[in-house]
């Protein structure tokens, strides 16, 4: 599983990355993005949390 941040939607409020530190962090321009890496199964209940809770829905995890 991998995620990715839409920053055509993302409002850079910076839940995710409090959420979900190992994945997710905040641009230089203020926007989130998510590592490039596939997710360990230990942290993803995280990225999901943070999928779940996004308020722009900009975050997707998925078997891409």
């Amino acid at each position: 599983m991998k995620a990715f941040v839409d920053k055509n939607t993302c409002i850079g409020c910076g839940l995710c990355p409090t959420i979900c530190p190992d994945i997710f962090r905040m641009d230089d321009d203020g926007l989130a993005i998510a590592e490039d890496i596939d997710i360990p199964e230990d942290i993803l209940p995280s990225a999901k949390e943070a999928e779940e809770n996004c308020p722009s829905n900009s975050i997707t995890v998925d078997n891409m």
